[in-house]
């Protein structure tokens, strides 16, 4: 493929050339490594420029990357470099996110779950710790009468605003498993006398869903958050609400290649609903995560065999149900786009023919695609699951025990030379067989 060094590859053209090269370079083999999925690293640092460039430059914010979203140590120490903090929901991925090089001051932690052991840990090191509940608030009091931390501490509000189209994406329904609700009779007025009792209470926490979210459904959960905050003070007759971490949440665009709605999309709708979150009061924190990596990402895999079923083509590929779960199962609410590739990588043009995409795991249902319009696929094509840089292959289902498949990150210089970068191996089978110690 030849690269204009003046202007720069668009997506489509830019996998490509990252899929000939890799399959040049054995990264995809149909032999040895048949399924690989790719993190383009210029992406992920374009995004993450995007959303510090969203938020006004006199604004205090820690923008933490929600380490469920790709939980790999290289690519969690990229995101370390390039200015991100960490979110983490359990145990795992605080280890990861130290082990990835964050200080403790800059990860979050947030779980409904909580354990004191976990509890203990995050207020020795002096990451910040967002409290779920009211028994959770009683355990960190004990905790924290047996020595002070340096933790920032909060409390996660649900301010009920309802559902998106995603009902499982949805955290801020009224009877959702997260935070203290702020609707339910007497709970404002209970919250409202345990940050008297606090001092070290000084952040409000709020995170109304994901993907199906309206922006104008977040930015009203976030505004009733502050109107909480504001009331805390004004009941306190002291500043004591220092900060509101957002949450994150951000919709991606699975239908084609534009970011929308972008970063700064988000604020704008912010500045509407919840005016005086900028006006210099707040410190702010952010948690996002899949808006942040799933378009800078692909998965490839290898057809193996192609049949003829109730008169539509059916292609047997190596990507299923064990690196695209969600679109398996909710394949509505999570569809993926899918290109065809000849066996060098280079794209397919044939006449678009409806064929259904199948994985392969051992169960009817699992199919990345029914009867998506692609050029017709043959035994030892190569087809890209799109826009899944972020859960899809980092939280892999072990459906007969399938391994894990390498990921790669990878970069693209001005003359279209390619740069991989390991993200994680392949698992090997005879890994699967280790011995109980």
């Amino acid at each position: 493929m030849e690269c204009d060094t003046m202007t720069p590859l668009q997506p489509a053209a830019r996998r490509e050339l990252v899929l000939r090269e890799a399959v040049r370079r054995r990264l995809l083999d149909p032999e040895e490594a048949l399924l690989a999925a790719f993190v383009d690293l210029d992406g992920v640092a374009a995004s993450v420029a995007a959303l510090h460039r969203a938020f006004p430059p006199g604004a205090e914010v820690l923008h933490t990357f929600a380490a469920k979203a790709n939980c790999l140590v290289p690519l969690l120490a990229r995101l370390n470099e390039l200015g991100m903090g960490c979110e983490v929901a359990g145990p795992g991925e605080f280890a990861q996110a130290l082990a990835a090089g964050f200080d403790p001051g800059r990860i979050v932690f947030d779980s409904p779950a909580k354990t004191r052991r976990e509890l203990v840990r995050a207020l020795e090191l002096g990451a910040a710790v967002n409290i779920d509940n009211w028994q959770e608030l009683d355990r960190v009091d004990e905790l924290l009468r047996a020595g002070a931390s340096a933790s920032r501490i909060g409390v996660r509000v649900n301010p009920q605003v309802g559902a998106g189209v995603i009902g499982a994406m949805s955290t801020a329904t009224a009877t959702s498993k997260f935070g203290i609700t702020l609707a339910d009779p007497g709970n404002a007025e209970r919250l409202v006398e345990a940050f008297r009792a606090r001092p070290w209470l000084t952040w409000i926490h709020v995170h109304v869903g994901s993907q199906g979210c309206p922006l104008d459904l977040m930015a009203e959960g976030v505004a009733r958050a502050v109107s909480f905050a504001e009331r805390v003070d004004a009941e306190l007759g002291r500043r004591q609400v220092m900060g509101v971490d957002l949450g994150g949440g951000l919709p991606v665009n699975f239908a084609d290649d534009t970011t929308t709605p972008t970063f700064a999309d988000y604020v704008e709708r912010l500045r509407a609903h919840a005016p005086g979150l900028f006006d210099g009061r707040y410190r702010l924190a952010t948690e996002f995560g899949r808006s942040l990596l799933a378009k800078n990402g692909f998965t490839a895999a290898y057809v193996e065999y192609t049949k003829d079923s109730g008169g539509r083509r059916i292609a047997v590929t190596h990507a299923g149900a064990q690196v695209a779960t969600r679109t398996v199962f909710m394949p509505d609410a999570w569809p993926l786009r899918i290109t065809a590739h000849h066996p060098s990588g280079e794209a397919k043009d044939g006449a678009p023919l409806p064929q259904d995409v199948a994985g392969p795991c051992c169960f009817a249902g699992d199919l990345l695609a029914r009867a998506r319009p692609l050029p017709p696929l043959e035994p030892g094509d190569l087809v890209a699951l799109l826009d899944t840089g972020a859960y899809y292959a980092t939280t892999h289902f072990q459906y007969n025990s399938l391994p894990e498949p390498a990921v790669h990150g990878f970069t693209v210089d001005a003359g279209g030379g390619v740069r991989f970068v390991p993200l994680r191996r392949a698992q090997r089978v005879e890994e699967l067989l280790r011995p109980v110690d």
